[in-house]
């Protein structure tokens, strides 16, 4: 890696510190005498003069680091006893919350010890330190706003779940929240707090006096008289209710909690100070002497010897750096002293080279420590992988007997069988890696026999098995509704695509409202109904279904035969198909006979005449993708939570060991019930240890991951060939799109951790044909169910979010990104709209107005519940698709209109149906008596606001890809979306940017449920909005030059008509920009950039 500076492109690897046996190499660039006058003027104390050169020893880069230690060290000593010793404290000089004995309720403190979040009912927590006598201060950072109080208690106070700091006679406190002050009694004081906000609490033991502020404003005197004297000290103290979080900072007439770190704080100085030398020194090697020059010209040259010396000054000043304190009191100091001459950063390019030196010296120095693993530990995970090891070779040897005894098994000499054996659904899982694999290797021997024939990674269900009646699909639902539907509405396509006749009477029989009465006709009949009969057609036993029910009669089996045999130069007779009961179903119905295609009847003309396989091993294939269907995808998703739970169990038992490492030896009981806990925990971490690497050999192996990737491929393939049948595809049951939706997501979250899914074979292909199969069917007027439809489109929503899968969408043809934009671009009355909208807003995602952040801004200190969620992932706008449908947009008018019209209409009644909630809350909160607001209508509230920012971020990706649709008044609709655009923006900003209004009120009362609803991420949507209309206004207005070459009446005409639509444009724009410019230092606190906009 290489840095680059202003003027120097300098290698990490050239400016390294220099070993011992280098340094004497380093000190040969200038002679020695001139190195240690020139170090000894860099580090030399104020006492020190030029004049003593004589008595001192000579300095060398090797004795630098000792020479340097002794200087930082002068004075240490006496600091740190000054530190020890303040009049008026008393405690340890690092104030920190007391995590040890001083709490009550159960808590969450940081690692710093400095925040806080209550984990109970009613939780309080003291500082390790007190004080006695007079003046002291600390401050606290509202995190969350809710049921606080801040203040401070005495040693004697004892509290519980229900009384806090304030509750107690010697504890006095300030709740903002509820805009009062506590000492047993409550009375009004203050203001209320919002989160973001700094309480200032302020004890004065010389008068008995407290007193808070607020931002730094005072509140007045809060309690006088207070109890003072021999035994009585005051702790910072808070109490807290569940998942409200704080941050402290122990910080003249006010003393400070903690004072400065006057040794670290000393140290910075004198280093700052040799970092200055450095800087104002300059070594003459021609003249052999030392030169000072003006500091304001100093430039990284890359000088070793200069170079080295500062590597030795950050050696140590680095870590130093790591406080908080001295960067803002030294470094910050020292920078900011450079800018009082005038000027901006850039007209002082010393900032620029002392970071760059910066980022080269320190780069590496302030990584924090990785805690190396113990011999114990590191002897326990090797012992733990040598098991998983063996253990997995053995499991793959019984596995191989498994497979070996399924073929066995799968003949069909045991016909007069017929054995139902019920297994638990945790065994499905093996039982589908054992069956997969018996069936490739069956399938494999038979491409070994027929070279014509597939291999099994080619393999796919033939779409005529949808459709023939071979496969009995009980109840399950197709994609086109239900089968006696389907053959009433496609009857003519199945006799033209596939030579099948339906016959009316069979549909008749089999509809859904006679279905139980024609049970005992239609068995009675069935030997009549065939214009040609085979051989008797009774099924035997080895064909028969366990799951029996009147779905059986018309979704099992059909009897269909062939007139005559098939021969292509002749056209094929048609077969009329009727139903059968399962039991008649015979083997020649599957593998057919002369004349007879059996399992593959009704071969449409889109389909290859090649042979697949043996017709038994593709209903063998068919019920493994029914059974992942059922079953197995269930349980692969219990299983993963094993290891979140071995996870939290180890948390638990290594918090355990803390405790009782910290538990004083007088507190035996409570050594007891610890030493009980972590004994529990072992044991129960020991037994999901050993599960665990049972699943991870028997579920979560390679072996298996490739398994469930071949069934992914094989429902790909089966969807492409089906799709090709045209009307015939909604024969498809369901499930094939939900098990190539469902093993993707498997893949994904499930076996990703331990092993990599972009190592699988031609995955970017799969991916790719997966996202056409999403972009083609999430719109497709064949399917009908509502259920398959949406998990469509979620699916469709989830790829969208990851980049490579948002690149594999970029990759499937033109014309499929172009159909799917249109369909995504259809107006929302007339479908589901709330999913294909939020596909639109994360394609524009990361390029809007202040929307390129993950997290809403103001919820970036709480831990979000899962961070895999697709909508916690980063911003990753898609620019081919948002200019497809730019394209879209700008050709075809009327769906332009439409689309707008449905959008406007849509934030319309969201943000109104927000508005009418949120009042509600207001009401239901400003009530005396103690009540709690509904969590559905919590929800619902916030979804109403989400829904009405992801709009508006439409709105705005509409206006900045085409302005034209509101700009270009050549469009009959562009005055009435821009009128409506703009009453909408009024409203928005009318409800959200005064100050203390209904929206303001509830945002500070911070409920939980309400977490997203927050001024900054609707008033930046409206704001992106209003900046695209004022910088395309200009662009798009007509100039009069534009006339000329016409005549005189028609240039009269045109230019009264352009000046109406422009002065109309006006009046639609600045009532807003008007609204927006009385809340534009609303606007400002709550974005991250600073806007500044020409209002007039």
């Amino acid at each position: 890696m290489s840095f680059k500076g202003n003027n120097t492109v300098l290698s990490r690897r050239t400016y390294r510190l220099a070993s011992d046996n280098d340094k004497s190499r380093s000190t040969g660039l200038i002679n020695e005498r001139l190195l240690s006058d020139y170090l000894h003027h860099i580090f030399t104390n104020g006492g020190q003069h030029q004049n003593l050169a004589s008595f001192r020893k000579p300095l060398t880069f090797q004795g630098l680091n000792d020479h340097l230690e002794r200087l930082l060290g002068e004075g240490e000593t006496a600091d740190e006893t000054k530190e020890l010793t303040v009049d008026g404290r008393l405690g340890p000089p690092t104030v920190v919350l007391d995590h040890n004995s001083g709490f009550e309720g159960l808590l969450l403190v940081d690692d710093d010890l400095l925040g806080v979040i209550g984990h109970s009912n009613f939780s309080s927590i003291r500082a390790t330190t007190c004080v006695f006598k007079g003046k002291w201060i600390y401050e606290v950072l509202i995190s969350s706003q809710g049921l606080m109080q801040i203040g401070w208690c005495t040693l004697n106070c004892r509290f519980n779940q229900e009384e806090g700091v304030g509750d107690t006679p010697d504890s006095y406190a300030y709740d903002g929240n509820r805009v009062r002050k506590w000492n047993v009694t409550t009375t009004n004081y203050g203001k209320s707090w919002a989160a973001g906000d700094i309480v200032s609490c302020l004890i004065d033991l010389d008068e008995g006096n407290i007193s808070f502020y607020l931002n730094g404003q005072c509140l007045g005197t809060a309690f006088s008289n207070i109890k003072m004297g021999p035994g009585v000290a005051y702790f910072p103290a808070i109490s807290l209710s569940f998942k409200e979080s704080v941050a402290f900072n122990f910080v003249q007439e006010y003393h400070p909690m903690q004072d400065p770190p006057t040794v670290d704080l000393m140290k910075a100085q004198k280093l700052l100070g040799y970092f200055k030398n450095v800087l104002s020194t300059q070594i003459d090697s021609q003249e052999g002497r030392i030169v000072e020059k003006d500091i304001a010209v100093w430039q990284l040259q890359g000088e070793p010897t200069v170079l080295v010396t500062l590597a030795h000054i950050f050696n140590h000043f680095a870590p130093l750096m790591c406080k908080v304190y001295l960067v803002e009191d030294v470094l910050m100091k020292y920078l900011l002293s450079i800018l009082e001459g005038g000027g901006s950063v850039e007209e002082h390019p010393l900032i620029q080279q002392i970071l760059d030196m910066m980022w080269l010296l320190m780069e590496g120095k302030v990584e924090p420590e990785t805690k190396e693993e113990s011999a114990e530990e590191r002897m326990r995970r090797r012992a733990y992988e040598r098991g998983c090891q063996r253990l997995k070779k053995r499991i793959e040897v019984v596995e191989e007997l498994q497979v070996q005894i399924l073929k066995l098994l799968l003949n069909n000499k045991d016909k007069g069988q017929n054995l139902t054996v019920l297994c638990p659904p945790e065994y499905m899982v093996c039982f589908l890696h054992r069956l997969i694999a018996a069936l490739r290797s069956y399938w494999d021997e038979g491409k070994g026999k027929m070279s014509s024939v597939l291999t099994s990674e080619d393999a796919y269900i033939p779409p005529q098995l949808f459709y023939n009646g071979k496969v009995d699909y009980f109840d399950l639902q197709r994609l086109g509704g239900l089968l006696s539907h389907l053959r009433k509405t496609l009857r003519d396509d199945l006799a033209s695509k596939a030579n099948i006749i339906i016959d009316p009477a069979e549909i008749q029989a089999n509809s859904m409202d006679d279905l139980d009465e024609d049970e005992d006709i239609n068995n009675a009949q069935r030997p009549f109904g065939a214009i040609a009969m085979g051989p008797a057609l009774a099924r035997p036993s080895w064909l028969s279904s366990p799951t029996l029910g009147r779905a059986n009669r018309f979704l099992s089996t059909a009897a269909v035969s062939l007139m005559n045999p098939r021969r292509p130069p002749a056209p094929p007779e048609k077969v009329k198909l009727r139903s059968l009961n399962v039991e008649q179903r015979t083997e020649e119905d599957i593998e057919g006979s002369h004349g007879n295609d059996g399992l593959l009847l009704g071969r449409p003309p889109e389909e290859p005449e090649m042979l697949l396989a043996e017709k038994s091993l593709l209903e063998i294939l068919d019920g493994i993708i029914m059974m992942y269907n059922l079953s197995v995808h269930q349980q692969l998703g219990k299983m993963v939570v094993v290891s979140d739970d071995v996870h939290e169990y180890a948390i638990a038992l290594k918090d355990t060991e803390e405790k009782i490492s910290r538990c004083p030896e007088r507190r035996q009981d409570i050594m007891q019930e610890l030493v009980k806990s972590q004994k529990v925990f072992a044991e129960k971490l020991n037994h999901l240890s050993r599960r665990l690497a049972w699943i991870n050999a028997t579920i979560y192996s390679k072996e298996k991951m490739l398994d469930v990737y071949w069934l992914l491929r094989v429902c790909i393939r089966t969807i492409e060939h089906a799709d090709n049948t045209g009307s015939l595809f909604a024969f498809m049951p369901e499930f094939y799109l939900n098990v190539a939706m469902n093993s993707y997501s498997a893949l994904k979250n499930y076996f990703s951790p331990s092993n990599c899914m972009e190592e699988l074979p031609d995955y970017e292909q799969t991916l790719t044909r997966l996202a056409s199969i999403l972009a083609k069917h999430f719109a497709d007027s064949r399917i009908i169910g509502t259920d398959i439809k949406d998990s469509l489109m979620q699916a469709l929503a989830s790829y969208v979010c990851y980049p490579q899968s948002l690149h594999a969408v970029e990759c499937i043809p033109e014309e499929q990104r172009m159909a799917m934009m249109k369909n995504l671009l259809a107006p929302y009355e007339q479908r589901p709209w709330a999913q294909t909208n939020w596909i639109l807003v994360r394609l524009w995602r990361g390029c809007g107005f202040g929307y390129r952040y993950t997290r809403l801004p103001h919820l970036l200190k709480t831990k979000p519940e899962d961070a895999n969620l697709p909508s916690l992932q980063k911003p990753c706008p898609s620019l081919l698709l948002q200019r497809h449908m730019a394209e879209l947009l700008n050709k075809d008018k009327e769906m332009a209109a439409s689309f707008l019209n449905s959008v406007l209409n849509q934030l319309n009644w969201a943000f109104s149906e927000f508005i009418g909630m949120i009042q509600e809350i207001q009401q239901a909160a400003e009530r005396p008596e103690r009540n709690f607001v509904d969590t559905r209508q919590l929800k619902v509230c916030a979804t109403c606001f989400d829904l009405s920012v992801s709009l508006l971020r439409v709105l705005e990706m509409t206006v900045t890809l085409v302005p034209e649709i509101f700009m270009d008044w050549s469009r009959p609709s562009a005055e009435l979306l821009l009128r409506r655009l703009a009453q909408l923006l009024n409203q928005v900003l009318n409800r959200v940017t005064a100050e203390r209004n209904l929206f303001d009120r509830v945002v500070n009362l911070r409920l939980p449920g309400l977490e997203s609803v927050d001024h900054y991420p609707i008033l930046v949507a409206v704001t992106g909005i209003l900046v695209r209309i004022l910088v395309d206004c200009d662009s798009h207005g007509v100039n009069s030059k534009e006339l000329k070459g016409k005549t005189d009446i028609d240039s009269t005409a045109n230019a009264d008509h352009i000046h109406k639509l422009n002065r109309a444009k006006q009046d639609c724009v600045h009532p807003v920009v008007a609204e927006w410019s009385l809340s534009k230092h609303h606007i400002a606190e709550w974005t991250d950039t600073g806007l500044c906009l020409p209002l007039a």
